[in-house]
């Protein structure tokens, strides 16, 4: 009996020296909703000494990090980061997709089975049930289940998909009360000091503010003018400009959604990571935790403004402030026993209507007329649309009925797949058929095949143009603001960079993949490979 404890213990000990012998305590993962790679250089001037600069020139910036498929969207791309794999093995083909199995459109965490923690909305009816592969931070407590894992976010993807399946809190935005909340897959209370920090009201104090310029507006030379006609209004507004006076625009119905449009959603992320600090006592002992952080504003911002407007050049100088306050709180809770890492879920288009104005390729596609033209000639040919439904450029066929009538699937696929090829804008078409079965190096269709998954996606898929957006149909609203998706570079080029212990200072030119981030981990932390990794470690990284 003795030698069998002697054994255990010894097991444990050597476990412990595992991760004591150069594993960090902590591990930040910061992700940036919408954040262009040009941002670091087109800012740097104007940032200050302690957030992306001390990054950047201390630490290891990868300056060639791209999305190796398509959609670049916030839920793939926060799967993509965490999973080390694409989402043609994590199934988060997009934020929204049509299930055949539900036969409904469905939210990437979206999960009815569960309940909201923290208030009576709805907005708590999330979880990560969705993801087919396991998370890195999956296998850090599979493998150290006493290693404590904590994610947070605006948006409930972009806390649920870091954290994965074990995560010991994910944490996100209710929209209804302004407050942190989960769900029951994560927990059944919210701990005593989230309950605390939501009693405190940020949100109602923050609304009470005026978002201003934090410099003269004749300071923000990297972008263009304030008043510009390719912006969105926020609500209470009459022109695109500065100040917000978030006080007066506020009503009833639109009061905690108007708060995330600004960058005090940003000051109150950080204000709730680093009470997470303070409070889950993480990096507090020798087993390695993880804090996973994505700040979704830039996003709502930025599809509002688009990339060159002032308010996201000011975004982005206040959220360099809290890169500085948030790492001055680490570095004052575990010293440097910690490795950073920032990146981002995606980038972003410039606003098309812009492109077309100055002469650039770009433009628009109204997806409406041309799928009625489509059903329309599916009619007349087949007697029936055939077509359920119709998202992210995925065209879904109504299989039931094309197997009832006896019609050739595949037939019916290259059909729709000529048709689409047709329409002015599209660059590429594909079937599900012709994805899963060509062996012909095509760099455009690998990243369909690697972003579409055989129960998720639909049975044509389609890509536009450089610098066209699709819309449902042609408006001035349409025509304003952006959005991002394609397998464009200024959308899928993206920041990474690392930070903290062991971490060389360098910069790397050669090609990354964002799913080489968790790859790289894995080796970090002495750990397993994740199920579906397919990423590869970043060696300039690893070999000291």
């Amino acid at each position: 009996m003795r030698l069998i404890v002697t054994l255990l213990f010894s097991n444990l000990l050597v476990n412990s020296y595992a991760q004591q012998t150069d594993s960090p305590k902590l591990v930040i993962g910061i992700v940036v909703d919408q954040m262009c790679y040009e941002y670091l250089y087109r800012y740097y001037d104007k940032f200050c000494d302690g957030g992306f600069r001390k990054l950047m020139e201390n630490g290891t910036n990868c300056r060639n990090t791209v999305y190796n498929y398509i959609p670049t969207y916030t839920g793939p791309g926060h799967a993509s980061i965490y999973t080390g794999t694409t989402p043609s093995n994590h199934g988060i083909v997009g934020n929204d997709w049509y299930s055949r199995a539900e036969g409904a459109a469905v939210n990437c965490v979206e999960d009815t089975s569960v309940q909201t923690v923290g208030s009576s909305s709805l907005y708590g009816k999330f979880s990560p049930q969705r993801l087919r592969a396991n998370t890195i931070t999956d296998q850090l407590k599979l493998t150290y289940p006493n290693a404590n894992v904590i994610s947070m976010s605006i948006k409930n993807r972009g806390a649920i998909l870091p954290g994965g399946h074990m995560s010991d809190g994910s944490y996100w935005y209710d929209f209804d009360t302004g407050a942190f909340i989960t769900s029951t897959f994560f927990s059944s209370e919210l701990p005593v000091w989230v309950e605390k920090f939501n009693a405190k009201k940020y949100a109602d104090m923050y609304l009470k503010k005026s978002w201003e310029p934090i410099m003269e507006l004749d300071a923000y030379g990297e972008s263009g003018p304030d008043d510009s006609p390719y912006e969105h209004l926020l609500p209470g507004k009459d022109t695109p400009t500065f100040p917000y006076d978030l006080k007066e625009m506020t009503n009833d119905s639109l009061h905690y959604a108007l708060f995330t449009s600004t960058p005090f959603a940003n000051t109150f992320l950080t204000d709730f990571a680093i009470s997470a600090l303070e409070n889950e006592q993480i990096g507090n002992d020798t087993q390695t935790d993880m804090l996973c952080i994505s700040y979704s504003t830039p996003d709502i911002i930025g599809h509002v403004f688009g990339p060159y407007s002032v308010e996201i050049e000011d975004t982005y100088l206040r959220l360099d402030l809290e890169l500085k306050r948030l790492i001055k709180e680490i570095e004052a809770k575990v010293g440097d026993d910690y490795v950073l890492f920032l990146t981002a879920d995606h980038a972003v288009a410039p606003v098309p209507q812009y492109l077309v104005d100055h002469k650039l390729p770009g433009g628009y596609f109204f997806i409406d007329e041309h799928m009625t033209s489509l059903v329309r000639k599916l009619v007349m040919k087949y007697g029936d649309s055939l077509i359920l439904y119709e998202d992210n450029l995925n065209i879904y066929l109504d299989r039931v009925t094309i197997s009832r009538k006896s019609i050739d699937l595949v037939e019916v696929q290259n059909y729709i797949a000529k048709e689409v090829l047709s329409w002015e804008g599209v660059k590429r078409s594909f079937t599900i058929d012709q994805i899963y079965n060509a062996t012909v190096d095509d760099e455009w269709m690998d990243m369909v095949r690697k972003g579409i998954h055989h129960r998720e996606s639909g049975d044509v898929i389609f890509i536009l143009e450089p610098g066209y957006l699709p819309k449902s149909e042609d408006s001035e609203f349409a025509r304003k603001g952006t959005s991002h998706g394609s397998a464009f570079s200024y959308d899928t080029h993206v920041p990474l960079l690392w930070y903290g212990k062991n971490v060389p200072k360098q910069e790397i030119f050669r090609s990354i993949d964002i799913i080489d981030i968790a790859a790289t981990l894995t080796h970090m932390l002495y750990l397993q490979r994740v199920n579906a990794l397919t990423g590869n470690p970043i060696i300039e990284l690893l070999n000291r």
